[in-house]
């Protein structure tokens, strides 16, 4: 049975889908079968893996809304060598539909059991937010991997996430600990980035990625052609960073556990 992770930030711009896309990519490329689950309405996932958000039939809406089987809603684009579970702007709605069904926490949960054993890796791409679909992305993960750039209030929101993924640790998912905290859009040039960095390998120690992903026009050029920035140019610095992040995680698993106990009282002591 595969690994599920959810990749989340509640502050937006941080490269959640960037990093959603392009792990997906360079897993695949090593052989993982992988499934990624676009939960964010704006549906860039989607359409960043070449799928057209403006023509689907089903999509992530009907996934949590039960008026689909998520084997129905799965999508696979001959150009790109990962399975994807697309979304539009009709997700939106979701939100206050799910209120009105009973476990409404679990519902991707219970979609993604049916498929579990199909793949090797799901990445679940959440929304900049904490509701009712970012909940059902960490209460269906085993983990949880958290994009961010350093910059001054990175720490802060760093925190708070923490304290989010905690709650819902107690409330709905005892299993969920913290995959690892990736740094994204780095400028080694920069004083505070660095610092910033700096700090987050003194607390968060060996659950802070050694990899690094930098600023890099490939990976910004490459949505607009609907493909990972593999396909868009393989000896690009960013697809190169992404492959080591996924050589990285494979590494990880084999060899590494990061302790679930010790999660907020890291976030608490910055």
């Amino acid at each position: 049975m595969g690994k599920t992770i959810a990749i989340a930030n509640q502050k937006g711009g941080v490269g959640k889908t960037t990093t959603s896309i392009n792990l997906a990519a360079s897993l695949s490329i090593t052989k993982r079968r992988v499934l990624l689950v676009d939960l964010d309405p704006q549906g860039n996932a989607t359409t960043g893996s070449g799928i057209d958000k403006y023509d689907l039939n089903l999509s992530s809406y009907d996934v949590l809304n039960g008026n689909a089987s998520i084997t129905n809603v799965r999508v696979s684009n001959p150009n790109i060598h990962y399975d994807v579970i697309p979304t539009n702007t009709d997700l939106t709605a979701a939100e206050v539909e799910l209120i009105r069904r009973p476990q409404a926490e679990r519902q991707l949960q219970k979609a993604l059991n049916k498929i579990l054993m199909e793949y090797d890796y799901i990445l679940i791409d959440c929304p900049p937010s904490l509701s009712m679909i970012t909940i059902n992305a960490m209460v269906a993960a085993d983990a949880v991997m958290i994009p961010m750039q350093c910059e001054y209030y990175a720490l802060e929101g760093l925190t708070a996430l923490m304290d989010t993924i905690e709650r819902i640790r107690q409330r709905f998912n005892s299993n969920l600990r913290m995959e690892g905290i990736l740094r994204t859009m780095f400028d080694s040039r920069s004083r505070l980035a660095n610092e910033v960095s700096a700090q987050l390998c003194e607390h968060f120690k060996d659950k802070v990625y050694r990899t690094v992903i930098p600023r890099n026009v490939r990976l910004a050029e490459a949505p607009s052609y609907g493909v990972p920035v593999l396909n868009y140019d393989k000896n690009s610095k960013g697809a190169k960073s992404y492959l080591a992040l996924a050589g990285e995680m494979l590494r990880n698993a084999e060899t590494h556990y990061i302790d679930t106990d010790s999660d907020k009282e890291l976030a608490t002591s910055i």
